[in-house]
């Protein structure tokens, strides 16, 4: 992208896009300068929450020595912040993921990315797009120092060894998060058999599933419940011994069922008479 251009040296830059470009410095005794873009968030298909569209800025081409404090450090001269988040690109909808522990989180990548930045009122949004591009902001100062080289190296080292009762209380708080997501979701299922059991008539009342709610696939025993709820349900349906042909059928098989039985029995005698033991002749 072309360098901006600036009107005047006490006055904002703004590039097509909307965006305002601001000038960045690591420290005050360095010429070189880096350039964020950074905009009022508008987007509004995004459905984060977390995001209010009054309150929110968007930056582009944040280097990848800013970390969440130091981003928030740097826009605090403009009010209060709120939150901030970094991303490695832009996310337009809200992240349904489960919020895990840093221990189970993969690192980030060392890149340039996006930052949303709240605030907690909207007037420090227009005064960051305000701010005038001769005026850098500074990353590292003698307040608020940030570390490079071997100071850096050695304070992520240390900070990559875990305490395990550190890392033993993130554990116990995700199986307690899962369990009780397990138990909502188990209740959710017994209200839903419920609503959905057959009447006296045979009827099922269907209800339709919350927002975002997966359907879930059918198991062996839910199809085998069906098909056994259809099969008595045409067996209802059955007109019973209603024509004549029906009645005879069904006298016929009942007759050969009773001579089946006895033909069973009397080999079933017969077999116990040739087991006894005791012969008196």
């Amino acid at each position: 992208m072309a360098a901006p251009t600036k009107k005047n040296a006490s006055s904002a830059c703004v590039i097509p896009g909307g965006f305002t470009v601001l000038s960045l410095k690591f420290c005050s005794s360095n010429a070189a300068q880096h350039q964020l873009c950074v905009k009022e968030h508008r987007v509004r298909a995004d459905t984060n929450t977390h995001r209010p569209l009054d309150r929110t800025l968007f930056i582009l081409n944040v280097p990848p020595y800013c970390s969440q404090s130091v981003v928030k450090d740097l826009f605090s001269q403009f009010g209060p912040v709120q939150d901030v988040e970094l991303r490695e690109k832009p996310v337009v909808a809200e992240d349904k993921q489960l919020e895990l522990s840093p221990y189970f989180t993969p690192a980030q990548k060392k890149c340039f990315k996006v930052a949303y930045v709240v605030f907690k009122h909207s007037s420090s949004v227009a005064a960051a797009k305000a701010h005038p591009y001769d005026s850098p902001l500074i990353v590292s100062t003698k307040e608020k120092p940030v570390d490079t080289g071997f100071k850096k190296w050695i304070h992520e080292y240390t900070q990559s060894f875990i305490k395990p009762e550190l890392l033993q209380q993130a554990v116990d708080d995700f199986m307690s998060q899962y369990d009780k997501r397990k138990e909502e979701e188990a209740e959710l299922q017994k209200k839903e058999a419920e609503e959905q059991q057959e009447d006296e008539e045979g009827w099922v009342k269907v209800t339709k599933g919350g927002k975002g709610i997966k359907s879930r696939p059918h198991s062996e025993g839910a199809n085998r419940r069906a098909l056994q709820k259809e099969h008595g349900k045409k067996k209802r349906k059955e007109l019973l011994n209603f024509y004549s042909w029906q009645h005879r059928n069904s006298k016929k098989e009942h007759i050969a069922e009773l001579r089946r039985k006895f033909e069973e029995d009397k080999q079933r005698i017969a077999l116990l008479r040739a087991q006894r033991k005791f012969r008196p002749y």
